[in-house]
């Protein structure tokens, strides 16, 4: 009698991808912890180094060869901006920051960053979407970024990105960002129902300014700051100003 090879049901499974690699560069601890926390220990992202400047950053990814590196703009010592050129020969660079002047967007995805996304304006799928895109070649910003550079073209200024560009909130190309964009829409401000001045506070404090500093820096005195502070902390449901900062970035 002869012998019948029995075949399964169903063709094997395909082994699943690896995570993406990533190397987090932020001066700011509540964000870098956030950041980690949101992509460690998913199926197709993880961290393997954190640096808390430009310098940092460099050594960090010699030593672990991530897939993508996520930059922050304004770090002590070495800043984003002066590392991105040398960071860019070792890994794919993610600017994540929330920093969005129209100079500082230009001049970081003319030193080669692959996609720009400003804190507030992105889920974690997002954020996770653009990443694997970036790795792949293909840019990203977030709506904040593409108005800065908007703004720019607008006033006659040249753009010099020379880039097709996606907006991770949309899933849309950006010609060149000739086409006008949609507002931000789930901004921080929005999401939070912030005034415009309780914005602008949250921004310094998420910066790192003490009362002190905002009061000098808005023309207003230290206990109406405080004041501001209570209604901001009320509205992000925090109690300190680190949650209140990892809410206000969307790591939280």
């Amino acid at each position: 009698m002869r012998h019948i090879r029995s075949r399964p049901d169903f063709p094997p499974s395909t082994p699943a991808a690896p995570p993406l690699r990533l190397l987090v560069a932020d001066d700011n601890p509540v964000v870098r912890a956030g950041l980690t926390a949101l992509l460690t220990g998913r199926a197709d992202t993880t961290v393997v180094a954190q640096a808390a400047d430009g310098r940092e950053a460099y050594e960090a990814a010699l030593e672990h060869r991530p897939d993508v590196i996520l930059l922050d703009v304004r770090m002590p010592g070495v800043d984003g901006i002066s590392a991105l050129p040398h960071l860019v020969r070792l890994a794919p660079v993610m600017m994540l920051t929330y920093s969005h002047e129209t100079e500082t967007v230009r001049e970081a995805l003319r030193l080669g960053a692959g996609g720009y996304l400003v804190h507030g304006e992105f889920t974690t799928e997002q954020l996770v979407r653009a990443v694997r895109d970036v790795r792949e070649g293909r840019p990203h910003v977030t709506p904040g970024a593409a108005k800065a550079l908007l703004t720019e073209l607008q006033s006659g200024a040249p753009a010099h990105t020379g880039q097709q560009l996606s907006s991770p909130a949309t899933g849309t190309t950006v010609e060149t960002l000739s086409q006008s964009q949609s507002s931000v829409g789930e901004s921080s401000r929005s999401r939070f129902r912030l005034s415009a001045r309780e914005a602008e506070i949250m921004d310094l404090i998420a910066s790192g300014m003490t009362n002190h500093q905002i009061a000098a820096a808005c023309f207003i005195s230290e206990k109406t700051v405080k004041n501001h502070i209570n209604r901001i902390f009320a509205k992000l449901h925090s109690t300190t100003r680190s949650q209140a900062t990892a809410k206000w970035l969307g790591v939280a």
